[in-house]
């Protein structure tokens, strides 16, 4: 019982901990002051569509440009993102307001956009994309206000708001595509305290957009390019008919309004989301699930192996000639290598390569480190650490196939830096065909693709040699019995010892302490939401490693009390039955939540999504494996064995 009390005292610690670092937070960037009138620019970042998954740079659609188009130059998770930085001829300028401005050309001399052009925006309308701007790297949003089910009078009284990632490029009536070429910019400002002398000076806390469809002839502009907006009830929108060339003007108008909200706190409202109740409910829920099962499952084990111990040897003190039953007979099997021992140790060596990367990430990340606005860098400090884990990856592989009497150490290293990882590029290399094809700008450009096989190659491969070599001349595993000449028969298995239905049972518990958190991780990649509950994250995964642990332990003692020792892959793959769950998920998210019809954002998803289920049937069979191993070593060391 105070096992269970200290247990339960460490979960409310983390628990306090982690809801402390959810407010923490370590800037990206230093804030910027503005003096009045000073220019603040505008960039755009891509155009996204969660019903294509393709994102395509700004200038892909015919806005207007600026005189000179410069692009931002970008880390490596903001070109594997998509993320395309460029200027925009927006001139907004601090505190400044702007009523209604032309954007490009001037008023008698409309864009005209070509019949291409025009299908182009249609078919982007029909895909429902929406543009991604930044302001002082802030995203745009736009408000988005219902009422809740709440009491009747308190409907008139409050409004829920949301915010909406980026604006719609238009939207669609009946088979008529309307766009919106009118952009309200409300960009907020926090005035910074300064000394009476001083000059004011100000910091953009938030950035929003009221996206507009005016007609050109409704758009009444002079000769200085500005305008005046028609009354809201009379306004027609502007259409865009794929079958010919279309007019139109392109306008903005820039609203500043004073905000209480500090510098460091302003990507909160682009961060808030309603559903933190959600979470702390389900991590409660995991939490209390996963250890009583814990509690239980160690009681069992402990209770029946002592018992089973204390049989074993008292029956070797009577020199009882009682024939020997459950895991005890094995005894001279249960470390006898495996087949195909090589590609075993490589993808337990990719295993633990994942595993400290994941960690370290997650960890780093619920300090508030790795914030979203340091654009792409979650992305870039995940690719540069799983190369530089490679040295770890390596030792233990390089440690497990000596044990298991393997003798090329070279091959078995290449092995291990070339196995996962190949698969991955190829997956990766084979889908990015086809999003060239596409013209999108979620295609790696070939010579970030050089990089990253130059990383792999110049960096993991020679990181991966070194740990294998430094793992294989260590001491091998001490295995505490010794294996016989010839091996034992195995006698028939119950159905339920079956491969499959391991797995489908092992899966089960590990599933069900992550699902929740695995719905917003999916929303953060597959809808373009933001994710940064990495407190939350970072329980999980520990909720993950304990639980995967557990069945792992419970699924071998029943093998070896079967009279079946060939545990060291069963135990790799039952561990990760929990991937199976995680691709049913999967396929299940993308009939009921995505919008996806088309042949090639299909096979965007489900090619990502064997590569999420391939990495994390590695990262839990891993953690099974070894949890599984150290248990085997444990009860053949504690039973006296002639």
């Amino acid at each position: 019982l105070s096992f269970l009390q200290e247990r339960l005292r460490c979960v409310l610690g983390l628990l306090l901990l982690l809801h402390s670092t959810d407010s923490f937070y370590v800037p990206g960037v230093a804030p910027i002051n503005f003096h009045r009138n000073d220019p603040v620019e505008i960039k755009a970042v891509k155009l996204t569509s969660s019903r294509t998954q393709l994102p395509y740079e700004y200038y892909s659609l015919p806005f207007c440009q600026p005189s000179k188009i410069t692009y931002k130059a970008e880390n490596l998770g903001e070109v594997l993102r998509g993320d395309r930085i460029v200027n925009t001829p927006f001139q907004v300028s601090m505190n400044v307001e702007k009523k209604c401005e032309v954007l490009c050309n001037f008023p008698n001399k409309p864009v005209t956009l070509t019949v291409e052009q025009s299908k182009l925006i249609a078919e982007r309308i029909r895909e429902d994309y929406y543009v991604h701007l930044i302001a002082d790297n802030l995203p745009v949003a736009t408000r988005l206000e219902f009422y809740s089910n709440r009491e009747e009078e308190e409907k008139k009284k409050e409004k829920d708001v949301q915010f909406e990632h980026g604006y719609r490029l238009g939207f669609m009536d009946g088979n008529k595509f309307y766009l919106h070429n009118h952009l309200s910019f409300i960009l907020y400002y926090h005035r910074e305290d300064v000394e009476e002398s001083q000059e004011h000076t100000y910091r953009v806390v938030r950035f929003e957009v009221i996206p507009q469809s005016i007609k050109l002839e409704d758009l009444k502009a002079d000769e200085k390019s500005m305008c005046t907006l028609p009354e809201a009830t009379g306004s027609a929108p502007q259409e865009i008919d794929p079958t010919k060339e279309n007019q139109l003007l392109f306008t903005y108008s820039v609203h500043w309004e004073e905000s209480d909200i500090k510098w460091a706190s302003r990507w909160d409202t682009y961060l808030t989301m309603s559903d933190v109740q959600i979470h702390w409910f389900s991590i409660i829920n995991s939490v209390v699930v996963v250890f009583f099962l814990s509690g239980i499952l160690s009681m069992i084990i402990i209770r029946t192996l002592r018992k089973d111990i204390a049989n074993y040897n008292k029956e070797d003190d009577i020199e009882d000639t009682m024939e020997e039953s459950g895991w005890k007979l094995v005894h001279g099997d249960v470390f006898r290598p495996p087949q195909y021992p090589m590609i075993l140790s490589s993808l337990l060596g990719s295993g633990i390569q994942l595993f400290c990367m994941i960690l370290i990430v997650i960890f780093v990340a619920m300090l508030g480190m790795l914030s979203p606005s340091s654009r792409g860098a979650l992305m870039t400090t995940a690719c540069f650490l799983f190369m530089f884990m490679g040295v770890f990856g390596g030792f233990f592989a390089g440690r497990l196939y000596r044990t298991l009497k393997g003798h090329r150490w070279k091959k078995g290293a290449f092995c291990t830096a070339t196995l996962y990882p190949g698969v991955v590029f190829g997956i990766c290399f084979v889908l990015n065909c086809f999003i060239w094809g596409k013209h999108s700008s979620g295609a790696v450009p070939f010579p970030t693709m050089v990089a990253l096989l130059c990383m792999w190659f110049g960096i993991s491969l020679p990181l991966v040699y070194l740990g294998y070599y430094f793992g294989f001349r260590k001491q091998p595993y001490d295995n505490p019995v010794r294996t016989n000449q010839i091996p034992r028969q195995i006698p028939e298995q119950r159905w339920y010892m079956n491969k499959f239905v391991g797995i489908l049972m092992a899966g089960i518990l590990p599933f069900g302490a992550m699902f929740i958190e695995l719905f917003f991780i999916f929303s953060a990649i597959w809808e373009n939401q933001f994710y940064y509950l990495f407190g939350f994250l970072f329980l999980v995964f520990i909720i993950l490693v304990v639980s995967c642990s557990q069945i792992s332990i419970v699924m071998v003692y029943f093998q070896l009390c079967a009279e079946d020792y060939r545990w060291w892959w069963r135990t790799f793959l039952v561990s990760g039955g929990s991937a199976f769950y995680v691709l049913i998920y999967a396929v299940f998210y993308f009939v009921n939540k995505l919008d996806i019809v088309e042949f090639i954002p299909s096979l965007l998803y489900f090619g990502y999504t064997a590569l999420m289920v391939l990495s994390f049937w590695l990262l839990t069979g891993t953690i099974g494996f070894y949890a599984a191993y150290m248990f085997v070593r444990k009860i053949y060391a504690a039973v006296k064995i002639d």
